[in-house]
C-alpha cells in the first residue's frame, strides 16, 4: 500500500525526492564547482543497489516524484540500469506505492547517447542546464563544455519525444543580454525556459556577489518586450511560471534570493553518499549510509528519515556576500547535494 506522505513540523508533505547518483561532472560551471575538484572515492558512493533500496523506501512512504541529478548523472557507468529500476515504480495499479513521474537534470553532454533509453525507462520530461547559446561564452561558463555536443543532446531528446525545460542561471555581466535570445530559441524548439538566481554554495573561484541578478528586475524588463501571462502550471519544484504569448511556451523563475519558495517546499535531497538534506540552504543533514550498511531494515531507515523531516527548517537563509567564516554559510558545492 502507498502510505501517506510524511509531514514536517510545519505541515508540509514530503512528496518529491531528488537523488544525486554521482558528484562527478564533465563540466566545471562557475556557479557550481571549482575548476580543480577533488571527487569522492568510490567506496563513499552508494551503489545502485543501495540507491534503489532507499528510493523504494521513500516511494512506499509517499514520495510521488523522483528526480535524478548529479554532478552529471549520465557520466556514471551503468546509470541506465538505475533508471530502469526506478521506472518500474511508474504506472502502478491504484492502491500500490508508485511514482507519478521520473525525471532527470542533465547538462546534455551525453544525452544523445541516452535519450531513447531514458524514454524507454519511463522518463517523459527533463531539465537541461544551458546558460548561453554563444559557444565562447558557453565554454567560459562551463570551463570545459562543448556547446555543439550539448545542442546535439537536446536535439536527440526532442526526437525521442522528451519534454524539455532549459535551466539558465542568470548572471550579471555574463549572460543577462541573452535572455531574449533564449526565449525566442526555446519557442523555436518547443521548450520551456527557467531562469534561476545564482546561489552562494561552495567556493567556485568566481565572485557570485558581482554575478547576482535579481529576477524580479529581470522579469520587469522582459515584460517590456514579451507578453507574460501568469499561469498556475507547476511541476512540483520551486519555479513560478508565466505563459509567453509570442512563443506559446512558458518561462519559469526560481528566486531563492529575492523571494524564497519555502512555504510550499515538498522536497528533500539524497546525496550520492547517502546524506539526506532537508534544505538546500542549510548544512544540516542525516547520514543514511551508515545504518544502511550496518544492516538496518526499512522501518529503522525510515525512522531516521522521519526524524530528519521533523527537523526540516521553515526556510533557507541564502545571502550573497557572506564571509568565509560565517557559520550560516553553505560551504558544500551544489554538485555534492544534487541540483
Amino acid at each position: 500500500m502507498n502510505m501517506a506522505p510524511m509531514p514536517d513540523a510545519y505541515g508540509r508533505l514530503l512528496t518529491y525526492l531528488r537523488v544525486s547518483v554521482t558528484d562527478r561532472c564533465d563540466m566545471r560551471c562557475i556557479y557550481c564547482m571549482a575548476e580543480d575538484m577533488t571527487f569522492l572515492p568510490k567506496a563513499e558512493i552508494l551503489s545502485f543497489t543501495e540507491l534503489e533500496r532507499l528510493c523504494g523506501a521513500f516511494i512506499r512512504h509517499g514520495v510521488r516524484r523522483l528526480r535524478i541529478t548529479g554532478g552529471e548523472p549520465l557520466v556514471r557507468r551503468d546509470v541506465i540500469s538505475f533508471f530502469r529500476a526506478m521506472g518500474g515504480w511508474l504506472n502502478r495499479p491504484d492502491g500500490q506505492a508508485g511514482l507519478d513521474e521520473l525525471t532527470l537534470t542533465t547538462n546534455a553532454s551525453r544525452l544523445a547517447d541516452y535519450a531513447d533509453e531514458l524514454r524507454t525507462c519511463g522518463v517523459r520530461r527533463i531539465n537541461v542546464s544551458l546558460d548561453s547559446l554563444d559557444p565562447g561564452r558557453f565554454a567560459r561558463i562551463t570551463r570545459r563544455g562543448n556547446l555543439t555536443r550539448t545542442l546535439e543532446g537536446i536535439r536527440a531528446a526532442r526526437e525521442a519525444g522528451l519534454a524539455i525545460r532549459i535551466n539558465t542561471v542568470a548572471m550579471a555581466g555574463l549572460n543577462e543580454d541573452e535572455f531574449d535570445t533564449l526565449i525566442a530559441w526555446c519557442g523555436e524548439i518547443g521548450a520551456d525556459l527557467c531562469l534561476i538566481e545564482t546561489m552562494p554554495m561552495g567556493e567556485t573561484g568566481d565572485d557570485r556577489t558581482d554575478r547576482y541578478l535579481p529576477l524580479l528586475d529581470v522579469r520587469r524588463d522582459l515584460a517590456q518586450r514579451w507578453t507574460l501571462e501568469p499561469v498556475g502550471f507547476r511541476t512540483g519544484g520551486p519555479a513560478r511560471y508565466a505563459h509567453i504569448a509570442e512563443t506559446g511556451r512558458r518561462i519559469g523563475f526560481i528566486t531563492p534570493m529575492t523571494h524564497n519558495f519555502c512555504e510550499s517546499c515538498n522536497r528533500v535531497r539524497l546525496s550520492c553518499t547517502g546524506r539526506l538534506y532537508t534544505c538546500l540552504g542549510h548544512e544540516g543533514s542525516t547520514d543514511l549510509r551508515a545504518p544502511l550498511r550496518e544492516g538496518a531494515d526499512d522501518s529503522a531507515m525510515m525512522d531516521h528519515v522521519r526524524a530528519a523531516i521533523l527537523r526540516k527548517p521553515r526556510g533557507h537563509d541564502f545571502l550573497i556576500g557572506r564571509s568565509a567564516d560565517d557559520p550560516a554559510r553553505v560551504t558544500r558545492h551544489m554538485s555534492v547535494t544534487g541540483g
